[in-house]
């Protein structure tokens, strides 16, 4: 919906490159624990900028269409849960597991303020519509059963961008995923 500068990510990534990784006798399967992480976070992330566009990189206050299909359908915030799962990923795979739920806090208290101050605006600026999609759509847990009969009126449901775009537009989180792995690989040789 809109795009926040957080002041989480910058400290939480120096942690992960400076602090030692956890003594653990499984290396391989936490990188691939981590990896594995940070794939689905950008998965999400993937699908949800594919359905609300290029307005998820507005740093105003500026509204697009109200989105409710894709991963919008089963859940209101989905960047925000790919976001966490980054960099719950970004920690695991540095074999800094006590770091991975701290970031997951730390994350989850971030975006619950600015998810409520969105809200507000929402509400202000749509009104009713808002307030039957935030009761029919969760805001943090998805609803797994959106798969079937789809309760979306069908002038909300905007067409998809396309790949290239989405993609096009998801560019600068798809560069700082691999120079953060760049970076882990020169952490772990050094």
């Amino acid at each position: 919906m809109f795009k926040h500068r957080t002041s989480l990510p910058l400290p939480i990534a120096a942690a992960i490159l400076v602090a030692p990784p956890t003594e653990t006798p499984r290396q391989a399967a936490t990188v691939l624990a981590g990896v594995t992480l940070t794939a689905v976070g950008e998965a999400i992330r993937i699908w949800g900028v594919h359905h609300i566009g290029v307005i998820s990189r507005t740093r105003s206050d500026r509204l697009g269409p109200l989105v409710e299909s894709g991963p919008f359908a089963c859940v209101r915030n989905p960047l925000y849960i790919g976001n966490m799962l980054l960099w719950v990923g970004f920690a695991v795979a540095a074999g800094v597991l006590w770091l991975a739920p701290v970031a997951f806090a730390l994350l989850a208290v971030e975006y619950h303020w600015i998810v409520r101050w969105e809200e507000a605006l929402l509400v202000e600026r749509r009104g009713d519509e808002y307030r039957e999609y935030a009761r029919r759509v969760p805001r943090w847990i998805p609803r797994i059963r959106f798969w079937g009969r789809s309760r979306l009126r069908p002038h909300s449901v905007p067409t998809p961008s396309p790949i290239r775009a989405t993609i096009f537009s998801e560019r600068g989180t798809l560069i700082a995923i691999a120079a953060g792995y760049w970076l882990l690989w020169l952490k772990a040789r050094f």
